[in-house]
């Protein structure tokens, strides 16, 4: 744990981060907390070397405090992934590759390579939590609208809850002052599928609020099921029955994508999720307490291209 370094602003970064030494130091402080471990044996005696590397005797091997990390065989220094992180945490919407690629002075890929790192990050404590109290579920679907297409690339029959061009993804929020929500990419809004996750992340014996799709049906088996029916004009009944907060939450969700992002593949399209669920779960702390628990929770992530491209590692 380290003290909070104060980030509200630009100035502030580069007042915290004057050299590369500064974010190595922070980053073995957040890492080790004085006391060096090695990444291969953890019993194993350390030797400090020059530049800032180290020796693992057990294992006769060199280390830095990026082994083991997202910032591992990276080529940027360690103040440039800084400034990307704070420059990504800052946006209420993200930023993408190709503005991070401007702001940094490198090319959209490393950009792009970059961003997919830091949402990888993100899947920690702060959004792997069970929901309970009042909760509501939704699904949305996330895709481009035949509207907007060129009329040799229409897609037919594509309205509605059709999967031709669409990706589904499933939300649950949990209400009150301090609401969370978690969001999972779906291959079909079937029982079967719906059904479990709710099971693995409602604490039994809630409150669920949903609309009147079949999938939900038999959940008051676990939970205090009610529903408002959309199709017949629904959306709000006695007793604060509603979907209106995870539909609120949708809103935003597909602003991010259509006004930052353009276009996301439905491969990676979780990771998008993870940082839109990342950001409304924090949305109530400052900058540098999310820039904080940012960089203390990235110290045990890592991510390669061939696993991000090509799901190999």
């Amino acid at each position: 744990m380290i003290p909070s370094l104060k980030l509200s602003n630009i100035f502030d970064f580069f007042k915290a981060f004057p050299d590369e030494q500064s974010a190595i130091n922070v980053l073995e402080k957040i890492r080790w907390n004085g006391k060096v471990t090695s990444p291969f044996d953890k019993k194993s005696r350390v030797y400090k070397c020059s530049g800032n590397r180290y020796k693992c005797v057990n294992t006769n091997k060199y280390f830095n405090v990026r082994t083991g990390t997202i910032y591992e065989n990276s080529k940027l220094d360690l103040k440039t992934w800084f400034l990307a992180i704070f420059l990504f945490l800052s946006q209420k919407r993200g930023i993408s590759s190709y503005q991070l690629a401007k702001d940094l002075g490198v090319t959209q890929k490393t950009a792009w390579f970059l961003l997919h790192r830091i949402r990888h990050a993100m899947v920690s404590r702060s959004i792997n939590i069970e929901l309970e109290g009042i909760v509501e579920a939704d699904e949305t679907f996330v895709g481009g609208k035949n509207k907007n297409r060129h009329k040799d690339k229409k897609v037919k029959n594509s309205q509605g809850r059709s999967f031709k061009d669409k990706t589904p993804v499933l939300g649950l929020l949990q209400r009150g002052e301090t609401s969370k929500v978690l969001c999972f990419v779906i291959p079909d809004t079937k029982a079967r599928t719906i059904r479990p996750i709710v099971l693995d992340n409602v604490k039994k014996q809630s409150t669920l609020m949903t609309d009147e799709w079949s999938a939900y049906f038999g959940m008051n088996t676990f939970y205090n099921h009610s529903f408002v029916d959309h199709g017949r004009g629904q959306y709000y009944s006695e007793g604060g029955i509603t979907t209106n907060g995870i539909e609120n939450f949708w809103s935003h969700f597909k602003r991010s994508i259509n006004g930052t992002y353009y276009k996301v593949s439905p491969k990676h399209l979780q990771s998008y999720a993870d940082e839109m669920t990342y950001r409304f779960n924090l949305r109530g702390d400052r900058i540098s307490k999310v820039f904080d628990l940012f960089l203390q929770t990235a110290v045990t992530k890592r991510l390669t291209y061939k696993k991000l491209v090509y799901g190999t590692q």
